[in-house]
């Protein structure tokens, strides 16, 4: 069903600001976008509309996972990404596009993976199925930053010095010269957005998530040149001085935020910045990463900053801070379809209502993937991203980490599940 006319009936419509609309209810979709919706008897039903019966279960935007990698890893093991061949991580990652849908993800932010770059032309292209990707392609790292990866040879990181791009390269760059030139190859290259590392990092062996990186004169020249070509910049940030540093350059997203504190959190709050958590991939390092082949230094950060990462974001929320869903999963560390965790995670550490989850892993999680407005809502004339769910993710959250709730799944309108 591609583009039709078509109604969903007999819903419960779910809308991420307010809660239920209808027990009764009808939505109209025509072209892709939402046409009308109301109770049943309120909307006229267009005579060519093929009909629905959602038979009373909930109908809601389609889920947002606002930082990922899709990659195709199967593991943490270092060794995976040099022993793999890169037909193989493309073949892994369309399965995983699939496991997305399945799970009720229409739309993703791929935050560093020429994978993903290129998945996402593939799906446009309507030659594979999968949610919606904005992608960055390939991060901005300087040397000795977070993907300048240290223990790989400076030639198989370092687009300046490397004959070939590799899927897990990055655009190393020093000094704000560098730095707008590396913007303006991200965006050649075909980038929707621009991804920063402005800190250190859990899983980067040589420095800590405390670590500044990029200074706020380099930051602001890369935000200037994203901004010239109507694009945005999302940065990894964990340290308090790395996340200052980011808002006060015009950064739009904020990931992981691992030390951000009261003056931080007001300065995100001030400039509308979108705070990403990934609470989830700590959660399974801690879990699963010594099983999954996470090294060492990785195991010993993330128990490190397990706590004060929960508490941390905490207080973000408390200070009101727009708060949005990512996983940072990749396929190795975090399966896709399971990226419902972090609804669940935002609930039990965090304290959020189901309801604020769900605005978060929507309407919120759609601003961080700049589409604010026209997806993540149920509003006339925003894209028809709508899945159909059995049971009542209000009363209970876990609702939605259960694949086998998500009955339907449509995407601009276009049926991508049905079970």
């Amino acid at each position: 069903m591609e583009n039709k006319t078509f109604a969903l009936e007999n819903a419960r419509i779910l809308d991420p600001e307010s809660g239920y609309l209808n027990n009764n209810g009808v939505i109209i979709v025509d072209g892709g976008l939402i046409k009308e919706f109301g109770s049943k008897g309120s909307v006229e039903i267009p005579q060519n509309a093929s009909i629905i019966d959602c038979e009373g279960n909930t109908v809601m935007p389609g889920l947002i996972d606002a930082h990922l990698h899709v990659t195709g890893q199967r593991s943490g093991k270092i060794e995976e990404s040099l022993t793999t061949p890169i037909g193989v991580f493309f073949a892994r990652a369309v399965k995983d596009l699939e496991n997305l849908v399945n799970a009720g993800f229409t739309t993703v932010v791929d935050a560093g993976s020429l994978v993903a770059l290129h998945l996402r032309d593939a799906i446009n292209e309507n030659t594979i199925i999968g949610p919606r990707i904005v992608a960055s392609g390939l991060p901005l790292s300087m040397t000795f930053g977070h993907a300048d990866t240290h223990y790989m040879p400076i030639e198989y990181v370092d687009y300046r010095t490397s004959k070939k791009l590799t899927p897990f390269m990055s655009l190393i760059c020093d000094g704000e010269d560098e730095c707008r030139k590396a913007t303006r190859y991200a965006m050649r290259e075909g980038a929707d957005f621009i991804k920063v590392m402005a800190t250190g990092g859990v899983l980067s062996q040589r420095d800590r998530p405390e670590h500044r990186q990029f200074t706020l004169n380099e930051l602001k020249a890369i935000v200037d040149e994203a901004n010239a070509a109507n694009r945005w910049v999302h940065a990894h940030a964990q340290g308090t001085e790395g996340i200052l540093n980011s808002l006060r350059a015009g950064v739009k997203v904020i990931a992981h935020a691992i030390y951000i504190d009261e003056v931080a959190s007001e300065e995100a709050k001030s400039r509308n910045a979108v705070v990403v958590p990934t609470l989830s991939i700590v959660q399974r390092i801690i879990d699963e990463g010594e099983k999954l082949g996470v090294p060492e230094w990785g195991l010993k950060k993330s128990a490190e900053v397990y706590e004060q990462h929960i508490n941390a974001i905490k207080l973000a929320y408390k200070h009101g801070v727009e708060l949005a869903t990512g996983t940072d999963f990749d396929g190795g560390i975090g399966k896709m379809g399971t990226n419902a965790m972090e609804l669940k995670l935002f609930v039990e550490k965090i304290g959020m209502s189901p309801l604020e989850a769900i605005k978060a892993a929507t309407t919120n999680a759609a601003s961080a993937a700049g589409l604010e407005g026209k997806i993540g809502v149920i509003k006339k004339g925003s894209l028809a991203d709508l899945i159909v769910v059995k049971g009542d993710p209000l009363n209970d959250i876990n609702t939605l980490t259960n694949p086998n709730n998500i009955k339907y799944v449509f995407k601009n309108g276009t049926l991508l599940k049905k079970s």
